[in-house]
């Protein structure tokens, strides 16, 4: 496999696992250098190359092209190898809705899931009820949408193979299924457990989102 960079990152970073399954698409190495959150991202090393100390964050191979956001350092990674055309579209419209799908899952997925997470499972930040309420509200509008798209049968949101939509919104998914995308939600949404465990069908995305996918019962609340 050829190298194409590392990423600095935290633990079980869903971003991060779907750089991975970019890069094993496009039968790319990624290394994973030693990183302490808190501590290497406010080196002056580290800042130099991003400022904002955020992670995660790319390098490539020679050092000279450097990234954060998930959602771009994935971009990057997909755009870059035989894969491209499968994980971002090889036209203007399949480009088009595999980044609306790819946005979704960053606004409206993923800033529905992520703030729960910190305050009943991370402890994070204080558990704040109606911050709760309402992103469970909002994680719980989304999921009609993806209901509505996936109900037909379909196994990918775009085209007939796997793409950036597909892992942009398994990732902040599979998390929320953890505490978050309970029994209640799924009734209403009885295709998209499915669709989701039906990603896992892809070996790229099996050896990086792990053998089987977790669904809650219940809610985790603070």
């Amino acid at each position: 496999m050829a190298p194409i960079g590392k990423i600095y990152t935290y633990p079980n970073n869903y971003r991060v696992q779907i750089a991975q399954v970019a890069a094993d698409l496009n039968n790319f190495e990624l290394e994973f250098p030693e990183f302490q959150m808190g501590v290497t991202n406010k080196t002056p090393e580290f800042l130099s190359k991003f400022p904002l100390g955020k992670a995660p964050a790319f390098s490539s191979a020679d050092d000279t092209f450097h990234l954060t956001e998930g959602l771009a350092i994935s971009r990057y990674i997909a755009s870059s190898g035989p894969a491209s055309a499968q994980l971002l579209g090889s036209d203007p419209k399949t480009s088009a809705l595999i980044e609306q799908w790819a946005l979704f899952g960053e606004t409206e997925l993923s800033s529905a899931t992520v703030p729960p997470l910190l305050m009943v499972l991370a402890k994070m930040i204080p558990y704040d009820e109606a911050r709760y309420t309402q992103c469970a509200g909002n994680l719980e509008r989304a999921v009609k949408r993806l209901e509505e798209a996936v109900k037909d049968g379909r196994k990918f949101l775009v085209g007939d193979k796997l793409s950036l939509a597909d892992l942009a919104v398994l990732g902040p998914m599979q998390l929320a299924g953890k505490f978050l995308f309970d029994g209640e939600m799924r009734k209403q949404a009885p295709s998209v457990e499915g669709y989701l465990k039906g990603l896992l069908e892809v070996p790229e995305v099996k050896k990086n989102f792990g053998e089987e996918l977790t669904f809650c019962d219940k809610r985790v609340q603070g």
